[in-house]
């Protein structure tokens, strides 16, 4: 399960994505998620997948890694789209059955919400796939630096961000761990129907937050074992500057959210 969630993992490729400045890409992705979520006409849905497939071969990391991290999401997929499909209301109705109406209008909202969904995801995991945890948590600390004249700790916020996204495919790491142990102890969750089985993940949350807040200590006493404090005045072995190409790709990215903004304002 840890293999297949995408978010907090690092791929070693060799790409142009992989050596931009990290705040290009947070600042890049950050321009396209938002582009993404006013994604409404037809055309800018399918504008956003060609996109989103070109940034995909562009990284050079296999496409399959992609899909694969989708997997753990089809459960919150399929309830997106069967909540719009039987909650929408519409006046096109295309199958009814006592109570139940499914409208043309719901099943597009269904389609459309998973859809962008989808998309963030694949945007989001294409982040961390192609930026080291050091490299995102410095391209985080020089982009909030401003606001540490309003007195925010933007060092131990930024450090705290990455710690938060590096764990996931950690805590993860820690169910799968306990799944084996019940499976050897005869008890094997994945053999229960898909109703049981939710709740039956349920008793395995005391011993998954426990080895989580356990980690948390661990991780605690090691920053403080290296003297980190408040992160104030720490130098960088490797000092972030923009290139050439940080400047192209910034300014591409501006200019594809400007023909979402053109989309959307024409209805196309």
């Amino acid at each position: 399960m840890n293999n297949s969630i995408l978010i907090g993992q690092f791929f070693e490729a060799k790409s142009i994505f992989h050596r931009l400045d990290p705040r290009s890409k947070i600042i890049c992705i950050s321009v396209i998620m938002l582009s993404f979520i006013t994604l409404e006409t037809i055309t800018s849905y399918i504008a956003a997948t060609l996109l989103m497939f070109l940034l995909l071969r562009l990284s050079n990391i296999p496409l399959k890694i992609f899909l694969k991290g989708l997997k753990p999401l089809i459960f919150i997929l399929s309830f997106t789209f069967l909540y719009h499909l039987f909650l929408t209301k519409g006046t096109t109705v295309i199958w009814s059955w006592n109570f139940i109406h499914i409208t043309l209008e719901g099943l597009i909202q269904g389609i459309r919400f998973v859809w962008r969904i989808i998309l963030l995801v694949l945007i989001a995991s294409f982040l961390t796939l192609t930026t080291k945890p050091l490299s995102l948590a410095a391209g985080l600390e020089k982009l909030l630096a401003p606001l540490s004249k309003l007195h925010l700790p933007v060092e131990q916020l930024s450090l705290m961000i990455v710690i938060a996204i590096r764990f996931i495919p950690t805590i993860l790491q820690e169910l799968d761990r306990i799944l084996l142990a019940q499976k050897a102890r005869g008890f094997d969750i994945n053999a229960l129907p898909i109703h049981k089985r939710l709740f039956a993940y349920i008793p395995m949350l005391v011993p998954l937050l426990f080895t989580t807040v356990q980690r948390a200590e661990q991780l605690t006493y090691a920053i403080d074992a290296r003297a980190y404090g408040n992160g104030k005045g720490r130098t960088h072995y490797i000092e972030l500057r923009f290139q050439k190409i940080d400047y192209q790709i910034i300014s591409s990215t501006l200019l594809i959210a400007l023909a979402f903004v053109l989309l959307k304002l024409g209805g196309i």
